[in-house]
Order: C-alpha cells, then sequence, then structure tokens
C-alpha cells in the first residue's frame, strides 16, 4: 500500500511538527459535500482537516479528465487525440491540435476551475492562520496555492488574483497585470523555499519541490514577461544545483520505474501526486489511448475508448536503440498477456490478439500502425497511431492506469533545467552534455557511445522532421493523397536539447511549457511557428496562452479577455 498522509481524510489528521508518519487511507468523503456551517476553523482539526482538502484537490489539476496533462501534450508536437472514424469520438480535441481554439475550449474550464478551487481552499485555512505565522499548515497551504497560481499563470497569464476569503458581498478579484502576477508567484514560492521544511513527505510540499516550481517560473521568465536577458536562468539554475547537490534524490535505474503505479520509493521522483485503488482513481489515461481489445494485451478489464495517439512525425525521432520508444508507445502486433506461475502477468506476450475492425493490416489482428490519416479529414481509423503505455497499466478488473500516481516532479527535470541553463548562459556546456548522457544512460544501456550527447548535439538542429503531414484519402487501407509541407528543424536554437526533452519526457505535463519556450532564428515560438501533422505554423502568438474561458468572463464582469481571442 501506499505512504499517504491521513491529511485527505476527514477528522483523521494531526499535524504536530511535520514527521508524517504513514498511512494508508485515502478517504474521500471530503468538505466538498460539507455544508459550511459544519466547520469550524478555530478548530484545529477541522483546519487542518481543510489543509488536506488542499491537497487532494492539488490532485484534480494533474490527473481530472481535461487535466493538466492533456491540455499540456494534445497542443504539442508528440501526441493528439484524432477524430476517430468508426468510433464516434475526439472531434472535441481537433481545434487543441490545429491551434484554432476559443474561450470555449472544454481543457482549459476545467483547468481554470481546478486551479481557482484549489486556490479557495488555501485562502480559507490561511484566512484563520495569523499573517506572519511560520507553521506546517501555513507553508503547505502557500505551497498549493503558489503552484495553483503558477499553472493559472503559465496557460493564461494575465489571472486574477485573490489570497482571501474574508471580502465584501458582491466582491469580485481583479487581474493585476502579467508582471504583478509573476512577482506575487515569485515572492510566494521564495518564502516557501525559505520556511518549509526539507523533510519529505508522500504527495506533500518540501523545499526541494518548491524550488523546482520556482526554476520553472525562472526558466520561462523571458517568455512571460517579454524580456530577453539572462537573470531567469541564473536564478533556476541556482535552485536545481541544490535540488541536485541536497535534496538527496538519484536518477531510477530504469526510466519505467518512474512510471509505475506506485511511486512512494522511487528515488527519483520529487513530487508526486497520489492516486489510490480504492478511493482515488483518476488518472484515464489507458482509457483514453487504446481500443477496448488493447487491454487485453495486459490483462486488465478497464473500459478504453480508442483515442490518443503519438504524432507520427515525432515516433520517426527516436533512435533505433533508446529503449524510451517502446516504453512510451505501444506499437505494431499486439499479443495477449500470459500469465505466470505466481500469479503474475508479462504483458504482450502471448498469442495475436484478433481484431477484424478496419483490418489495414490485413492480418486480421491488433497491429497498431505508425501512421493517422489525418486529425479530422477523414480522421484515424481504429488501429492508426501508436499508443501510450508509458504509465503502467496495471493487470486485473478496471484497473489500468486510474490508480497510477502521477510524477509532477523528477529529478531527471532538474538535470535538465540545469543543462539548459548552462547552454543558454555559455558557460560549463560540457557539463550539460554530461547531465543530459547521465539521464540517457538507462536508456541505452548496451552503449555509452549511443547514451552521449555531446555540446555539438544539443545546440544543433531539432531531428524532427517538423512540417505539415496528412493523408486525406477516406479509406482505411489507402494511403495515395498526401499533403506534406518542409519545415526541418535546423531553425530552432538549442534544436538538440529540445529532442531530448521531447523523449525524456513526453506525456508529462511539459511540452507546451517547452514548445513556448525554444524559439526558432526569425523569433517566433516553435509552439506557434512550427508546423507538424495537420497543424500549421503561423505567426499568432495569441496560441500561446489559452483564452480565458467563457464561464469565468461570463460571472466575472472585471475580467478582461487575452489578447486575440
Amino acid at each position: 500500500m501506499k505512504n499517504i498522509f491521513k491529511t485527505l481524510a476527514i477528522g483523521t489528521l494531526a499535524l504536530g511538527a511535520l514527521s508524517f508518519s504513514s498511512c494508508t487511507n485515502l478517504d474521500e468523503n471530503l468538505y466538498d459535500i460539507l455544508a459550511d456551517e459544519n466547520i469550524d476553523l478555530d478548530n484545529e482539526d477541522d483546519l487542518n482537516a481543510m489543509l488536506g482538502h488542499c491537497c487532494t484537490t492539488f490532485r484534480y489539476i494533474y490527473v481530472s479528465y481535461w487535466g493538466y496533462m492533456e491540455i499540456q501534450e494534445e497542443c504539442a508536437d508528440t501526441y493528439c487525440i484524432p477524430k476517430r472514424i468508426g468510433v464516434g469520438w475526439g472531434d472535441l480535441y481537433v481545434n487543441l491540435h490545429k491551434h484554432d481554439w476559443t474561450y470555449t475550449q472544454g481543457h482549459a474550464e476545467n483547468l481554470w476551475n481546478c486551479c481557482y478551487t484549489n486556490i479557495g481552499y488555501c485562502n480559507k485555512v490561511l484566512d484563520n492562520c495569523e499573517p506572519d505565522e511560520v507553521s506546517t499548515v501555513t507553508t503547505q497551504a502557500r505551497f498549493f496555492r503558489a503552484c495553483s497560481y503558477y499553472i493559472l499563470f503559465d496557460l493564461f497569464r494575465n489571472v486574477p488574483h485573490m489570497t482571501t476569503f474574508d471580502v465584501e458581498v458582491g466582491w469580485l478579484p481583479e487581474q493585476i497585470g502579467i508582471q504583478a502576477m509573476y512577482d506575487y508567484i515569485e515572492s510566494e514560492l521564495k518564502w516557501v523555499v525559505d520556511n518549509i521544511t526539507t523533510e519529505k513527505s508522500y504527495g506533500w510540499g518540501h523545499k526541494y519541490a518548491a524550488e523546482m516550481f520556482l526554476s520553472r517560473l525562472y526558466l520561462n521568465k523571458n517568455v512571460y514577461l517579454g524580456t530577453n536577458d539572462n537573470t531567469g536562468y541564473e536564478a533556476a539554475l541556482a535552485l536545481v544545483n541544490d535540488v541536485i547537490e541536497n535534496g538527496g534524490y538519484s536518477l531510477a535505474p530504469n526510466y519505467s520505474d518512474n512510471f509505475r503505479e506506485n511511486l512512494n520509493d522511487n528515488p527519483e521522483i520529487i513530487l508526486a501526486i497520489p492516486e489510490d485503488r480504492t478511493h482515488a482513481t483518476h488518472f484515464q489515461l489507458c482509457s483514453i489511448a487504446f481500443p477496448q481489445t488493447g487491454m487485453e494485451a495486459y490483462a486488465s478489464s478497464c473500459g478504453c475508448w480508442n483515442g490518443s495517439a503519438a504524432v507520427p512525425q515525432f515516433v520517426d525521432t527516436y533512435s533505433p536503440w533508446d529503449r524510451r520508444n517502446k516504453d512510451t508507445w505501444a506499437q505494431g502486433q499486439q499479443h495477449y498477456a500470459v500469465k505466470n506461475d505466481d500469479g503474475t502477468y508479462t504483458n504482450n506476450a502471448g498469442d495475436p490478439i484478433p481484431f477484424d475492425a478496419d483490418d489495414w493490416s490485413g492480418t486480421g489482428y491488433l497491429n497498431y500502425s505508425r501512421n493517422l490519416h489525418s486529425i479530422d479529414n477523414p480522421g484515424a481509423y481504429q488501429q492508426e497511431g501508436y499508443r501510450m503505455h508509458k504509465y503502467e497499466i496495471v493487470n486485473g478488473t478496471n484497473n489500468g492506469t486510474y490508480a497510477d500516481d502521477f510524477p509532477a516532479i523528477r529529478l531527471a527535470e532538474a538535470y535538465f533545467t540545469k543543462a539548459e541553463c548552462l547552454l543558454r548562459l555559455g558557460r560549463d556546456e560540457q557539463t550539460a552534455a554530461d547531465l543530459i548522457t547521465a539521464v540517457r544512460q538507462r536508456s541505452f544501456p548496451d552503449s555509452i557511445a549511443l547514451a552521449t550527447r555531446t555540446v555539438a548535439d544539443l545546440k544543433g538542429p531539432s531531428v524532427y522532421a517538423y512540417g505539415h503531414e496528412e493523408c486525406t484519402t477516406a479509406a482505411y487501407n489507402e494511403w495515395t493523397t498526401w499533403v506534406r509541407t518542409n519545415e526541418g528543424g535546423a531553425d530552432i536554437e538549442l534544436g538538440g536539447l529540445l529532442d531530448d526533452y521531447a523523449w525524456e519526457f513526453v506525456g508529462e505535463c511539459a511540452r507546451r511549457t517547452q514548445l513556448i519556450r525554444f524559439r526558432m532564428d526569425d523569433g517566433r515560438s516553435v509552439f506557434t511557428g512550427k508546423s507538424w501533422f495537420c497543424k500549421d505554423g503561423n505567426d499568432k502568438s495569441m496560441y500561446e496562452i489559452f483564452a480565458i474561458p467563457e464561464s469565468a468572463m461570463k460571472t466575472n464582469l472585471k475580467l478582461e479577455q487575452n489578447p486575440g481571442y
């Protein structure tokens, strides 16, 4: 069972010194079903239980349907959800891929609501603490609040600011401007870094997790503020150096170790989002990605909808010796899982799995192809596209990925951040290359030469064959009418490093934030400027952030919509 601290359960919290004893219960009987008159925040037990809800609601940002992973990854160059021909869904995700969303985008509304729900609970806790109090309660509440504001700021930029529930009737929060919001998040995270514990308790904030969130803010400082200097890189470098040197973390032996159901003993994980088979089953990746028959390869009966897949051009970028390719993507002919004598299963190791629907392969068996016809014209047929099985698909009834802990931050990110800062600062560049090589080595165990990345590799072009690529032939076994443009990746700053980011962190809520930071020779971000699959490059920088949701605009008339929407 997982080492989950009991602040997630009502009436079970006992926060004294931050020793955070182990616990195995994750009770969902939370304050969202209690009337306000039942909550006495002057009572220590109720206040502590409310703090538990700050931790619990932070989970939904990451693993709820239309959550952080989907909004960050589906609009990027590695992962998509096409309209599925013969399945009957996927069309709601097309505009994310094509970068033509509006203020009605459901993903944006969900993230907005999740973040502000978390901020609201944190504010409610902090209203019942002394303004300058430094305690377990205040440091944890301010940690989760600052992290939620960072995510909002990254996605929407000019967001309304509220730090209390103690307001007059009819009060509405106002936008304070991009610079002021940046300064607020920076000051809050710096306060947390200076005051929160270094002791690590599963799913809870601590100094090193706060340093990593602050390093993310600094790494994209020039993007957020429209500046062009090195102060953010210097600040981020100092923070990740502390994490690397003093955090006590080490790289997990195997890449896939970071995506198991239980991560509480993983030496690489800096912050995990805990899930639980009984009470917290929200991570629906297996259902979104696979056809129902595909679960036979994992001996799972998890309900599936057959949707998401790898962007074809991205899977072509992997080295043939990089184990992360097959660790991340289910591909080719699929086979039944085999039950071993000890009751465990070996996945995808038995007889081929029959599958007759749109049998483009002509074999009568389930076979995931590299190609997708298109995102929506005509869309993708049932067997098209590699499927993400990076996160452990648990054997058994209705398990799948639903109870997988989510690795919100891991040590590899600190290594990459340090390497990027050094390269951008133009110093100790061999150290940068050594850091990326160290992360790669576990995925190239048979050859240090293949694992090694040189300074020239990282500063050189991307190997991604950027350009529009789709087949508009409306038949599952025909690939005759192609629309293709050739852009390549030679004009991307630190293009090799950007490739390494994709191979290591695909599907980890990071790709959009990376792509808005990396620039092309003409000054446009890779995110807006480059084409891939059915998305065309343009100069509409408005799409580097999302529109403030329609529902928020209607309920708060003080809000101004982001430019261009």
